[in-house]
């Protein structure tokens, strides 16, 4: 049997991580796993409960509950469940929960392409191919603010921009498994780069790599 061919992206919120990532499950015919949805699907559980979002015996709780093939992507990208799992994500007990239940996914053939804050530093530190993709903060606030506007929402660039600022405070600074590039990852700076150029990059990195592990 084949080994699982498996790829780590990392970077901060609004990086374009995500859309990397799919393309590239759709390029190599990977599984593709949002590690960060993990997170919000235990906030919303926590939400919907009325249960504070400080209490780590209940939020572990959600955690064993969470089933990555249940996750509806539209219900658990509002703003208001990024802010609540941001808060959720610092717990250890729930990070090693759903740290299992990530590589379990990862390990189940023929791979998968993962993307967070702490695949390659924690979840897969053996991972195939290792990607920290990332851009100034004031590009991914305005990314984010006309997807924002593009979807018929409205947003303040600037608030928009405050709240990334905090996030990534909040993940660079804490104690278990901090937001930072994993030893060999290759370092992808999309704040000049279109999704196309990041993309390309990316395959040129992953080729690379199956070609030397066949």
């Amino acid at each position: 049997m084949t080994a699982p061919f498996v790829i780590a992206v990392d970077g901060p919120a609004a990086s374009g991580k995500g859309t990397l990532s799919r393309r590239l499950a759709t390029q190599y015919g990977l599984r593709h796993l949002d590690t960060g949805l993990s997170y919000r699907a235990v906030a919303h559980a926590l939400i919907q409960a009325g249960l504070p979002l400080d209490d780590e015996a209940q939020a572990v709780e959600a955690a064993r509950k969470v089933d990555f093939a249940g996750f509806d992507p539209m219900v658990l990208s509002t703003h208001a469940v990024g802010e609540a799992a941001s808060q959720v994500s610092v717990h250890p007990a729930v990070r090693r929960v759903l740290v299992e239940k990530q590589r379990a996914f990862a390990m189940q053939p023929p791979g998968a392409v993962l993307d967070g804050r702490d695949i390659g530093t924690v979840v897969c530190p053996n991972a195939d191919v290792k990607l920290y993709v990332t851009a100034s903060p004031q590009v991914r606030a305005g990314r984010r603010h006309r997807e924002i506007l593009r979807l018929g929402g409205q947003a303040e660039y600037e608030a928009i921009l405050a709240d990334i600022e905090r996030r990534d405070a909040r993940d660079m600074d804490r104690a278990d498994s901090p937001l930072r590039p994993a030893d060999g990852a290759h370092l992808l700076d999309t704040s000049q780069m279109s999704i196309e150029a990041a993309f390309l990059a990316a395959c040129a990195i992953v080729d690379g790599a199956r070609d030397a592990k066949n």
